[in-house]
């Protein structure tokens, strides 16, 4: 299940992600997989499913951070449990309510950014340059945070904590950017936003490939190319976006009469009456 989005950096034939076979168990029960994946250089995904259909447990296996129970699973040209997951790491960035949740209410959004430099979440002893400190303002900039980049994290919105969230994964210069719900809990007007400044993050050579993991097709920004569609931790439907989101793989995986429509690049869905 593999799509090419139209890019003019590395070879779309390039690997980034390789699942092949797995499986996550609970308690016994596999609750993810058996499943397999290619995500290529170029491509932009979203995994879109409903509740316990495993969206975030499967970013957890690209994350590197949750051992599969069976398969195997190469990201970046490393195969997991043969390299130093520690390093590879770095070389992804990762977004999500759960990295929020550990960032101190005190440090500044330009602090917080920084902090990715080494992997961390604290400053530390970690000492950081002008460089460092003239990129982190620089993403925030672009992500529309420039008049609170030096304000206490804690009183921020939950639109602004989303885009620190967002711009310190993107401070290691990732090869792959994982995206855990960017737009959960954000108004309309704060949603709208971030997604047309993903659209543009999607429509840049780097990161060279992109995970969005959303419950709704009115989140994934325009310029995505692929869509993995799970429901109870199996797919439904994987591949280029427009042949995946469709009434019939959306009705099957939500058990509902759903009716897609389409508008600029971006998708909405209803039920049917």
């Amino acid at each position: 299940m593999t799509g090419r989005a139209s890019s003019s950096g590395p070879p779309a034939d390039d690997p980034i992600v390789e699942v092949r076979d797995l499986v996550v168990r609970r308690s016994g029960r596999a609750i993810l997989g058996p499943l397999d994946l290619t995500i290529r250089t170029g491509e932009r995904w979203a995994v879109i499913g409903a509740n316990g259909s495993v969206k975030t447990t499967l970013l957890s296996v690209l994350g590197l951070t949750l051992w599969p129970t069976a398969g195997t699973v190469e990201v970046l040209g490393a195969r997991y449990g043969r390299v130093d997951s520690r390093e590879l790491r770095r070389r992804i960035g990762l977004a999500s309510s759960a990295v929020e949740a550990v960032m101190r209410d005190d440090l500044t959004p330009i602090d917080l950014v920084m902090t990715a430099r080494y992997a961390a979440t604290e400053p530390w002893w970690h000492v950081f340059t002008d460089e460092d400190r003239a990129r982190a303002r620089g993403l925030l900039d672009g992500l529309g945070m420039a008049g609170v980049a030096d304000h206490a994290f804690g009183t921020l919105s939950a639109g602004e904590r989303r885009r620190t969230s967002i711009a310190r994964a993107l401070m290691p210069d990732p090869e792959l950017l994982l995206l855990d719900e960017p737009a959960a809990s954000l108004d309309l007007g704060a949603r709208e936003t971030l997604l047309r400044d993903l659209a543009r993050l999607a429509a840049d050579q780097r990161p060279a490939a992109i995970v969005l993991v959303t419950h709704h097709v009115e989140e994934i920004p325009a310029g995505f190319s692929n869509a993995l569609v799970l429901r109870a931790g199996q797919i439904v439907s994987g591949g280029p976006i427009d042949d995946v989101l469709t009434d019939a793989v959306l009705s099957h995986a939500f058990d509902l009469p759903i009716a897609l429509a389409r508008h600029g690049g971006r998708a909405w869905a209803r039920m049917q009456r």
